[in-house]
Formats: C-alpha cells, structure tokens, sequence
C-alpha cells in the first residue's frame, strides 16, 4: 500500500525590495498610529499625574506619582452622575430610534413597490449634502414652538431619524435576496413579520455598524445642546464639562480634572465599540462590496 503522497505550495519567494517595502509600510502605519494615539495617551496618563507633573517642564508622560485626587475633586464640584445620566439616555434614545427608523424606512425604500419611492430615496439623498449647523436656527425654532427645549424630547427629536441611517439601511436591505421575501408572503406571512423576523437579522452588521455611528455622534455632540438647554440640570456631560472648564471659580484652572472629564467621556464611546467591534468591521467590509 502506497502512502498517499500530499504536496503543498512553497510560499511564493519574496525579494529583498518587497520586504523593504513592507517594512516601510509597518513603519508608516505604526508612526500613523502613534501620532492619532498620542493625544488620547497625554489625556488618560494625565488624569492620573499630580499638579506638578502637570506643570512641569519638559512636560512628563508617565507620572512620576499616581493620584486619584483630581477623580475626587471632579466629583465634588461637578455632578457627574447627572451630565452622564444626561447624555446616556439621549445617546441611547437616539440610537434605538435611528435603528428602528432607519430600518424600517431603509426597507421600505429597498423592498417595497409604491408611487413616489425614488422621489423619497433623492430626498434624502439631498439631505445627506445639507450641512448640519444650517439647520440649527430652524430646529430652535421649531422646538421652541412645540415648547420642547429644556427637555430630553427637545434633544432626541430632532435626531431620530437621520438621513445617513436611512441611506446606510436601504444598501444593506438591498443585498437580501427578494426570492426569500417572496417565498415568504406566498407562505402567508405579513409585511412587519418579514420585516422583523426575516430581514432585521440578516442586517446585524449593518445596525452595528449603525449603533456605534449614531451612538458616537449624538455622545458627542456639543451644538445642539448647548443651544438647546438653558437649565443646568439638562446639560449631557461634553456641555457640562465646558461649562465647567471656562468657569475659574468651579475648576481653578486644574488641568488634572479637565483630563479627568475628557477620560470619562470617551470611556462609554470604547466600551460600546468593543463590545461591537465585530460587526462594526463586518458591517464596513460588507458595505465595500456594494
């Protein structure tokens, strides 16, 4: 009995110009990585540094004494649990309503027959090329017409539904097959549950893809409500903190709490893209090939 015989392909032989190249591109990327990294590094070692390491000149990157000190002082003169209470739930409430929204306009734009479809679809299309600040004075206005400022309403409203998580859906709805759809209306079943239970799930890229953008942008967002809260108790935490900052009789000038404050607010931003990391890039890789 013979031995089966397996051959395997040597790896293809790389030239000395080839590595010198890939070496050059490690090198590019990691100087890339090290510039875009550098500031996030300076504001998280910074937290922890005492205010002679934050004055101290050279400047000093790793503290020479670790502190909690500035965590405490935050905490005593700024109330953190509230501003990040605040912008929790208009971040979350934003989110979960762009993902029903923009799903099930996405779908309807991709899947359905009806009269003035592409006309919807060029609409927001055309709102995807306004510039967000324009639409501030009109959004002010209108809230303050429906008496919604000061509110949580006031700050989730006017971004429920966004044109980029309608456009972003209708693609992905797209690549599912319309024979699946089919076969399942023939079987009986209605439009919501073909919707819900057929084509939601085959789009989870797609609405993690969508959750971490939606999430990261109404987080951060500092415009709209600066202008849109008056009462302090309503300000979400990237407002509070500028408050905070440009009032010398709450912060004393400390750079330490400042740094304190920027470490919190990226803390829930890092958390909600590892925990959906996979998908996220999944989602993006899955939009290339459209």
């Amino acid at each position: 009995m013979s031995a089966a015989r397996t051959t395997t392909t040597p790896p293809p032989p790389t030239s000395s110009g080839g590595r010198l190249k890939k070496t050059g591109v490690y090198v590019l990327l990691s100087v890339g990585l090290l510039v875009m990294a550098a500031p996030f590094l300076w504001m998280g070692l910074s937290a922890f540094k005492t205010d002679r390491d934050l004055t101290a000149s050279p400047p000093v990157w790793i503290p020479t004494e670790w502190t909690f000190e500035h965590f405490g002082e935050l905490l005593d003169r700024l109330d953190v649990p509230l501003y990040f209470f605040n912008s929790l739930t208009v971040a979350v409430l934003v989110t979960l309503s762009n993902l029903v929204f923009c799903s099930m306009l996405g779908y309807a734009l991709a899947k359905l027959r009806f009269g003035g479809r592409n006309r919807i679809f060029a609409l927001v299309l055309g709102a995807l090329m306004v510039p967000g600040n324009l639409m501030l004075l009109p959004l002010f206005v209108l809230m303050s017409k429906l008496q919604l400022i000061d509110s949580y309403a006031g700050l989730v409203l006017p971004f429920a539904a966004q044109a980029f998580g309608v456009f972003l859906m209708r693609q992905f709805m797209q690549s599912i097959p319309d024979e699946l759809l089919e076969a399942a209306r023939i079987d009986g079943a209605r439009e919501w549950y073909i919707f819900w239970r057929i084509a939601m799930p085959l789009v989870k890229p797609a609405l993690a893809t969508l959750s971490i953008l939606i999430f990261l942008g109404s987080w951060n967002n500092f415009v709209w409500p600066l202008i849109a809260t008056n009462d302090p108790g309503k300000y979400t935490l990237p407002v509070a903190l500028a408050t905070f900052a440009t009032d010398p009789n709450q912060s004393d000038g400390s750079n330490g709490m400042l740094m304190v404050g920027s470490l919190l607010i990226i803390l829930p931003v890092l958390l909600v893209f590892l925990v959906l990391q996979r998908h996220f890039t999944q989602g993006l890789a899955t939009t290339g090939m459209k």
